[in-house]
Parts: C-alpha cells; sequence; structure tokens
C-alpha cells in the first residue's frame, strides 16, 4: 500500500477526530455557560418567533455587519456564500450516490470558489490598509486569512490547471467510511489541498474561526426583549434564590 496513502488517511481520521470532539466540547461549553444578563442589541424583537427570524437574517444577510460597514459586509458576504456553495459541490466526493440538487450546482460551485477568494482577499486587504484593523490583527488572523485563501487557490489551480483523478480522489474518500485505504493520486497540489483542508478542521475548534456555531450562542442576538414581562433569572442565580 502506497505511503501516501495511508499518511493521509491517517491525517483525515486525527483531524476528523480533533474536528468533532473539539466543535462538541465548544458547544457544549458555550451551551453551559451562563447568561445572567437580558442583554439583546435593540431594536430586538420581543417574541421567540421574531428572535428567529433575526438569527435568520443575522446568519443568511448579515444584517448587523452591512449595518456596520458595508465593504467589509461585502467581503464578508462574498466569502461566505462562495465557501458555502462551494462545500456543497465538494460533497459529491462523500456521497455515493449524488443527490441530484448536489449534481445541480457544481459548475455553480467552481465558479463560487473565485467569489470567495475575492472576499478573502478583500477581507485581508483590510487587515493591512485599515489602521484601527490593523492595530487589533494578530499572527492568528493572518494565519487564518492565508490558509483560506490557499486553500480556495490551490482547489482552483486543481480544476483548471493540473487535473487530477476526482474518481480515485472520490475512491479514496469513501474507503474510508469503511477503513478500507484505496490508492491515493499523488499530484503535489492536490496533496497540498488535501493537507491544507486536514489543517483547517484541525485548527477550527480552537481558532476564531468557530464564530460559526458561536453566533447562535450570542446573547445579544439570541434573547426575546421582554425584560419587563418576565424576569431573566439565570439557572445557577435561581438555585442560589432557593437556597
Amino acid at each position: 500500500m502506497p505511503f501516501l496513502t495511508v499518511l493521509y488517511a491517517y491525517l483525515f481520521y486525527g483531524a476528523a477526530l480533533v474536528f468533532v470532539s473539539g466543535l462538541t466540547y465548544k458547544i457544549v461549553q458555550y451551551t453551559l455557560t451562563p447568561a445572567p444578563l437580558k442583554i439583546p442589541t435593540t431594536p430586538a424583537p420581543t417574541t421567540r418567533g421574531g428572535v428567529v427570524l433575526r438569527m435568520t437574517r443575522e446568519v443568511v444577510l448579515f444584517e448587523s455587519l452591512f449595518r456596520g460597514n458595508k465593504w467589509t459586509w461585502m467581503f464578508g458576504w462574498l466569502f461566505h456564500f462562495g465557501l458555502f456553495l462551494v462545500t456543497l459541490r465538494h460533497l459529491r466526493y462523500f456521497l455515493n450516490p449524488v443527490p441530484a440538487f448536489i449534481e445541480f450546482i457544481q459548475p455553480f460551485g467552481v465558479y463560487a470558489g473565485f467569489a470567495m477568494i475575492v472576499g478573502l482577499v478583500g477581507l485581508w486587504s483590510r487587515r493591512f490598509l485599515v489602521d484601527r484593523v490593523r492595530y487589533i490583527s494578530s499572527r492568528s488572523d493572518h494565519l487564518m486569512l492565508g490558509l483560506l485563501l490557499l486553500l480556495g487557490v490551490s482547489g482552483l489551480v486543481i480544476h483548471f490547471l493540473f487535473h487530477t483523478d476526482i474518481v480515485a480522489v472520490k475512491t479514496f474518500i469513501i474507503g474510508l467510511y469503511h477503513f478500507d485505504f484505496n490508492p491515493l493520486p499523488g499530484d503535489p497540489v492536490l496533496l497540498l489541498h488535501l493537507a491544507l483542508l486536514a489543517g483547517l478542521m484541525i485548527i477550527f475548534p480552537y481558532s476564531k474561526l468557530l464564530h460559526a456555531p458561536g453566533l447562535f450562542f450570542s446573547p445579544t442576538r439570541n434573547q426575546v426583549d421582554n425584560p419587563r414581562e418576565r424576569r431573566h433569572l439565570a439557572a445557577w442565580a435561581s438555585r442560589l434564590e432557593r437556597s
């Protein structure tokens, strides 16, 4: 069995383990973190249905970012929407048979890669060109953006310039489900792309990229604005009152 096949198989097993366990741990931690104050950002919805609508607008349209800075919103939305379509497109490597919807979006997913890169370049540029953003930017911020940009560029290079055997790639990935190691093509750009993906999975639960699930646990967004109608009392505070 080729050494690279075994190496990348165990690399993805390890990356998947770190990703799932780390993400689960952080979500449990977010769930158990008390929110002792009623602090929804106003104007805030006064019903639970309004909160759901607000969160939907925030996730899909980046409503608060649009109000804050139009340029950041444009580049951020391009990146996230492009990443969303690219991720959906890549599901064809993990599913067999491939659903008709995933087949339909294949050409859109390719060009969404360009939107993703344009968004990343814009977001990274502001960390150099905007003084206040450059001041608060850390090395990890640049690392995350560089990793995502290199991942997107390498994917487009594989698609347009250095083609690889995608059937063999899918066979390798599907085989991992059953611990059946099928040969992985040894194309350098493909190996780089897969290594970057594994690296992204490993660092995701412990980086600022965790804002993706963290958004749903933000009390400024997920709370109903009803402090007069209903007293907000955290579980730990309730226990203290009873004692």
